[in-house]
């Protein structure tokens, strides 16, 4: 079986802490019955998110996504085969977006259209070296 990690970035329709709390629930919940693991980087202007896992169920969950009405402008950035996850331990790892990341003003002028498939792995790379919490 052939697994797959898929980046997308999309813009948060609602921000809040209730709102990111559904998102979290419903993802692990569907993430932990479909064999899919990930991490969302959230914050209010930016959710960016990779999905890993089986094909199939990975883009069943993006298409999900895509239709959901709690993401705007939903962008696919780009998915790729791997050999192992990234994120196995988590069914949905969330974290806040970093100082690290782009400033609200670079993701308003379209930073993220602009990162390299590269750069948005390493985003996820440094995320999943750090502890959680």
């Amino acid at each position: 079986m052939g697994l797959i990690q898929l980046t997308y970035a999309s813009q948060p329709f609602g921000f809040d802490e209730p709102t990111l709390a559904g998102i979290l629930l419903d993802a692990r919940r569907c993430n932990l019955r479909d064999d899919i693991s990930g991490a969302l980087v959230c914050r209010f202007d930016l959710y960016l998110q990779l999905l890993e896992g089986p094909e199939a169920a990975v883009e069943a969950t993006y298409a999900r996504i895509e239709s959901d009405s709690r993401h705007l402008e939903v962008q696919r950035l780009f998915a790729r085969k791997v050999e192992a996850r990234m994120f196995a331990a988590w069914a949905m790892r969330d974290d806040p977006a970093r100082s690290w990341m782009w400033s609200p003003e670079a993701v308003a002028t379209g930073a993220v259209r602009r990162a390299s498939a590269h750069d948005i792995s390493g985003v996820f790379a440094r995320l999943a070296s750090e502890p959680a919490g």
